[in-house]
């Protein structure tokens, strides 16, 4: 008999523990184009396999004592796999059918309920039935009370290994190589190995490791067969990396990278006039409001470079450096964006570059806010007082608020009111047609100068702009709201600003469906 080797034991545990951690990581980037992978979804996918794991401790130990049969947990390993293999396909779906009824049912926190729902369809009940492996292992390994403890530790300690191990694999190695479904399909094949080689040595249930095997087959050749935006038919490339679900969009007028398959445009190239029509030119009067022709800007969140672009066009003798996290952007940025090959993109963290240089700027664009995926590193006071401490005397830094919540405590308060913390003078624009806003802030006088370095602008669609930012941008008064590396709660403030949001055009879609006819 198989089990009589309890290698073959420990080998259970220790691929089935690698298998949990994999599915964990699978499942947040499973959930983050659809509802970001802020600190609120990574809480909510591990409380619900926590919750799925200690249920399933329970339920296995019930059975284990009652049918000490193991061909029965085999049976639940094999289950488990298949479902595992069904989520690249199936999870797509599910997940957007939960976010579709809960539109119409609830108003409040739709994006946590809609990431919690998903998460417990999806990976509630595999989860459960591995939850199960231990309990069950420990009666088959057991000979006698006299070893149980030495049982026990080896099998925590197969299982810790396999996790740890099932922990650096999929971040380091399969998501960024292969994908998020296909390290879904490797994982979900390990456990479906372990519960075939039972059988196969058992020699029997010969139909069902036939059957199981040709569900995994056509399991596989689905789920990688259609992306996260399944309903698009324009996208260029769909990748991921270690940080971002990554999506191309082409076309005749313009190319767009997107790290978010609901909403949002992370870079945009508008290939028939030099203006984007949306946030990035509104930051194009910082530059301008600098009163020399050569300048120096650093953009914090470079993407595909399409600030940085726009600076060239506009400023031709300005020397621009960019910071992204996320090399394959950048690799993006060249490839379908057409960035210079002169304008450097340094791989690292915003914060963490700054602290590792001592270099000036004249104009420093802190643009590394993705709807509610703000780094709050990059929010705190201590942050905005060290970028300040790396601008000229009469430098500009623009903040790039991707969310506005105009509510008493929101996010865009609380980061109005750490920039203003550490500035003279502040100044806000809102985009038009957008969710943006644009914050300025340097030393006293600098951000006056913009009506008179407006009327020297040769270009007229450019000129008109900024008289419009000018017409439009107020100077808020500093507020309490202060964040600090200690206090940030930028996730939590960036939902319920995304929550209003979603609000907003659900009671106009409502409204304009009650005109009708």
């Amino acid at each position: 008999m198989l089990l009589s080797n309890k290698f073959y034991l420990y080998a259970t545990e220790f691929f089935a523990g690698m298998a949990v951690m994999a599915v964990e990581l699978g499942a947040g980037r499973l959930l983050a184009p659809y509802f970001s992978s802020s600190q609120i979804v990574w809480t909510i996918i591990i409380g619900t396999i926590m919750i799925a794991m200690a249920l399933g401790n329970v339920y296995g130990g019930r059975l284990a004592d009652r049918d000490a049969n193991p061909a029965l947990l085999y049976r639940r390993i094999i289950i488990a796999a298949l479902w595992i293999a069904a989520i690249p396909f199936a999870g797509k779906y599910i997940i957007v059918l939960i976010a579709g009824l809960l539109i119409t049912a609830i108003d409040t926190n739709l994006l946590t309920w809609a990431a919690f729902l998903s998460c417990m369809a999806i990976f509630v009940y595999p989860l459960f039935l591995l939850g199960t492996v231990t309990p069950c292992l420990v009666k088959y390994a057991t000979d006698s009370l006299d070893d149980n403890g030495k049982v026990v530790g080896n099998l925590g300690a197969f299982q810790t290994v396999g996790s740890i191990i099932g922990t650096f694999i999929p971040t380091f190695i399969t998501i960024p190589a292969v994908g998020t479904a296909v390290t879904f399909l490797i994982f979900s094949s390990i456990l479906l190995i372990i519960g075939l080689v039972f059988f196969i040595f058992e020699g029997r249930h010969k139909k069902m490791i036939a059957a199981s095997t040709i569900t995994f087959i056509a399991l596989s050749s689905i789920g990688v067969s259609s992306g996260f935006a399944f309903w698009r038919q324009d996208i260029t490339l769909e990748d991921e990396s270690i940080y971002n679900y990554l999506q191309v969009r082409d076309d005749d007028r313009r190319t767009i990278l997107s790290t978010n398959v609901m909403i949002g445009v992370q870079s945009i190239r508008v290939k028939d006039r030099p203006l984007t029509g949306m946030y990035y030119d509104y930051a194009l009067a910082a530059p301008l409001l600098i009163d020399r022709s050569e300048i120096k800007v650093l953009v914090l969140g470079m993407g595909a470079g399409t600030f940085a672009e726009r600076c060239r066009h506009y400023f031709p003798r300005s020397t621009i450096v960019g910071v992204e996290i996320d090399e394959k952007i950048t690799d993006i940025a060249h490839e379908y964006f057409d960035l210079p090959s002169d304008i450097p993109i340094v791989t690292y963290d915003g914060r963490a570059y700054l602290q590792s240089i001592d270099e000036k700027f004249d104009v420093i664009m802190v643009d590394a806010y993705q709807d509610i995926t703000i780094p709050f590193q990059m929010s705190s006071t201590e942050f905005f007082s060290m970028v300040r401490d790396h601008l000229t005397p009469d430098g500009v830094m623009v903040v790039n608020m991707s969310l506005r919540d105009l509510s008493a405590g929101g996010i865009t308060a609380c980061l109005t009111d750490t920039i203003a913390a550490n500035f003279d003078d502040v100044r806000t624009v809102d985009v038009i047609d957008g969710t943006n806003r644009e914050v300025f802030a340097a030393r006293a006088g600098v951000l006056d100068r913009l009506s008179d370095r407006t009327t020297a602008i040769g270009d007229g669609e450019l000129r008109t702009l900024m008289v419009e930012i000018e017409n439009n941008w107020a100077a808020p008064r500093g507020g309490d709201h202060v964040l600090t590396d200690d206090r940030a709660p930028v996730e939590l403030l960036g939902m319920r600003a995304l929550d209003a949001l979603v609000r907003e055009q659900i009671d106009r879609y409502r409204g304009l469906e009650y005109r009708l006819p």
